[in-house]
């Protein structure tokens, strides 16, 4: 299968998976709020309002791998791949949101406690972690694309936020301290702003072309200068089309053309074979040997030149 083909068909099953996991987590949220409504609990209204962006986020989500499978245009030669970062970026602003909504409740309830139906929230929450845990399973079976994690990562939020309705809930049969119940909220809402701060840091080095992570790019400009006949490689870029594919532009400088049409098929097998790349352009150039004048020599005989001809009028 070729390496097009093959990212297709991830896509593809990204786009199926997002779609299941929506339908289940919308579901859900709708139940959870009228039940944390009822239940007068925070961490399950905070649960549900994760589920309800994360239910905007898997339909941003789907759009955004529907949209990444459209064919290149004359507008956008490289198709529309990036629509997948574009929205991991919208889903993790979508999560600040979320959390800043929850860490301002919670403050307010630690001011001014409120009773809590602890047994609604156990029920509800032992549901909720059911469904959550279901969602993660089917998005991980999935292409792993910054789209797909980004929706991975609300989940993930309301997994946490379940866990902590449900140890609230027992903390409140149990003992009857409500504070509990706002306090583990803050606690959840701190570690999903610090993968959403991840996730999105990301996404902004994937849309600044910066060079992946996992790749180094003074080793890969070894190894292309390491083929035979090359003698020096510059202008070496190396960016992120898309999660998990990976694109290079370098010019080389060669001892003979003669070779060019091996050499280049060299560099081909290598950057796909070591490092995964699989689009790259590469110019080849000739090692002939150029002077440099500096700058200032051409001013100084500019000058020389100008004086000489007002010498002589």
């Amino acid at each position: 299968m070729a390496a097009h083909d093959h990212h297709s068909h991830g896509m593809h099953a990204s786009g199926r998976a997002l779609t299941t996991a929506l339908v289940l987590t919308l579901g859900f949220a709708a139940i959870e709020a009228v039940a944390g409504w009822i239940a007068n609990s925070l961490a399950l209204l905070s649960d549900a309002g994760h589920m309800l962006s994360d239910s905007s986020a898997l339909a941003l989500g789907v759009l955004a791998a529907w949209i990444s499978r459209r064919p290149p245009s004359e507008r956008h030669s490289y198709g529309l791949q990036r629509a997948e970062v574009v929205g991991a970026l919208v889903n993790g602003a979508l999560m600040v949101a979320v959390v800043a909504w929850v860490v301002y409740e919670a403050i307010g309830r630690l001011r001014a406690p409120q009773p809590v139906s602890a047994w609604g929230v156990i029920v509800v929450a032992t549901v909720g972690l059911a469904i959550n845990a279901a969602v993660i399973r089917i998005l991980r079976r999935g292409e792993q694309t910054l789209n797909t994690r980004a929706a991975l990562l609300h989940v993930m939020g309301d997994l946490l936020g379940s866990v902590a309705a449900l140890t609230a809930g027992v903390v409140i049969a149990l003992t009857g301290w409500t504070p509990i119940d706002p306090m583990l909220s803050l606690v959840i809402s701190g570690l999903i702003l610090i993968a959403t701060w991840r996730l999105m840091a990301e996404a902004l080095h994937v849309v600044m072309e910066g060079v992946p992570r996992h790749i180094d790019l003074p080793t890969v400009g070894r190894a292309i200068g390491a083929v035979d006949g090359i003698e020096e490689v510059h202008d070496l870029h190396i960016w992120t089309l898309a999660s998990g594919r990976y694109s290079l532009s370098a010019h080389v400088r060669l001892r003979s053309l003669a070779d060019w049409p091996r050499q280049l098929e060299a560099i081909a097998r290598l950057l796909e074979r070591d490092y995964g790349i699989e689009h790259i352009t590469v110019q080849p150039e000739l090692a002939t040997e150029v002077r440099a004048v500096p700058i200032e020599s051409i001013r100084r005989a500019h000058g020389s030149a100008a004086a000489d001809d007002g010498a002589k009028r």
